[in-house]
């Protein structure tokens, strides 16, 4: 296979979310079947597509790459002459023994490519607008559900669904996307139904703390299960006293970034109370704005 095939088939795994890991011979001595820029794409499930030399050197290439995809980063590792199964970390190359009887030594680079995360937009109102025009340059492939939804509001989602019933979207959208709905008055208990039904990493609601309870009683009062109904992060957002769409969606996706980086937020700002914005039918009493909400537009 040329250098040339494996960027071809790396455009097809990339096209089907396969994730996989590009490995680069960076230097190779002789008698190693490799040379240097002989490259290849590895999966998970051990697939190999391309060369990086032979039987000898792949067991350590792809339990490199497995650990590569399971933590998102790079490695430079080195195969040679050595005890079969010995590993050293020499800080800035990792290197494995290989007994093979031809020897040879490898220097490899392993960078993991992931399929972009997935971010599902419940709601065609102008913070639903705002986030699928955002979202996608933070590395979110994006999906927009919205009851009558007019494809042209979105031009930046890959995937917009005009109906937000939970029965049209099975098997439309894969389990584990990220759920924002941000509906703001418009259908918002079947935006909510929806977004449950999805099997979603997480469903946030942009809404205040007040609406959001009202709407997790007649969830449960509709039979969701308890349990979902209160994991949903409601008011979404982190508290940048927001008030245009675009603040809003900003908010709203910095917390949703945090989520998916495993980000230690301090507990004081995820439970911070909402704080009054001209957009709030509901204000409560001023507070400073240091415990503002950005998300109580609903």
């Amino acid at each position: 296979m040329t250098n040339h095939d494996v960027f071809g088939a790396a455009q097809r795994m990339q096209a089907a979310g396969t994730p996989y890991a590009f490995v680069s011979v960076v230097r190779a001595l002789p008698p190693a079947s490799a040379r240097p820029g002989d490259k290849a794409l590895v999966t998970g499930d051990g697939r190999f597509e391309g060369w990086v030399g032979g039987g000898c050197a792949q067991p350590a290439v792809l339990r490199t790459v497995r650990q590569a995809l399971a933590d998102g980063r790079a490695r430079m590792i080195r195969i040679a002459p050595a005890e079969e199964g010995s590993e050293r970390d020499l800080g800035d190359v990792l290197e494995f023994g290989m007994a093979c009887h031809s020897g040879g030594t490898l220097e490899l680079f392993v960078d993991p490519v992931l399929p972009m995360e997935r971010l599902v937009v419940i709601g065609d109102s102008p913070v639903a607008q705002a986030l699928a025009g955002l979202a996608p340059r933070v590395g979110f492939a994006v999906s927009v559900v919205a009851h009558g939804a007019d494809a042209g509001l979105f031009p930046d989602a890959r995937a917009v669904h005009a109906n937000d019933d939970a029965a049209a979207l099975a098997g439309a959208i894969e389990p584990g996307a990220f759920v924002v709905v941000a509906t703001q008055g418009r259908r918002d208990l079947q935006g909510l139904s929806a977004a449950l039904s999805l099997r979603a990493r997480q469903v946030s609601f942009i809404a205040s703390a007040r609406k959001a309870a009202v709407l997790r009683e007649s969830l449960k009062a509709a039979g969701h299960d308890a349990a979902a109904v209160a994991a949903i992060v409601a008011p979404a957002g982190y508290p940048i006293a927001a008030l245009t769409p675009e603040e809003i969606a900003l908010s709203v996706l910095a917390s949703v970034v945090a989520a998916r980086r495993q980000a230690v937020v301090d507990e004081a700002v995820v439970t911070s109370a909402p704080a009054p914005s001209s957009c709030c039918a509901s204000a409560e009493p001023a507070k400073p704005v240091a415990k503002a909400h950005s998300c109580c537009h609903g």
